[in-house]
């Protein structure tokens, strides 16, 4: 069963090793990732199983991120922010 990551900035989810039923052990760097809407998929290098399943994070999960330091939010916030002050906030991107 796949596991799920449900706060994208939890720290250690890339880099920890996970182990596939079929034998195979990686981090998330070396499965095979699907993008979905929500969602991205990462899947066994070996089998193509479904091991891990991250939550893309919103808006406000990325300013509290932001908040307590995290760089990558940090950096991702800035992107939004600015993209916001040259086309206006997207419909489909809460504040």
């Amino acid at each position: 069963m796949a596991e799920i990551i449900s706060d994208y900035f939890s720290p250690g989810w890339r880099e920890r090793a996970v182990e596939c039923p079929c034998g195979w052990s990686g981090a998330s760097r070396g499965m095979r990732m699907e993008l979905q809407e929500t969602v991205t998929d990462y899947a066994c290098a070996q089998c193509d199983a479904t091991l891990l399943i991250v939550a893309h994070p919103d808006l406000d999960l990325v300013r509290r991120a932001a908040a307590a330091g995290n760089e990558e939010a940090r950096m991702q916030l800035e992107i939004v922010e600015e993209a916001h002050r040259h086309f206006g906030p997207s419909e489909s991107a809460p504040d």
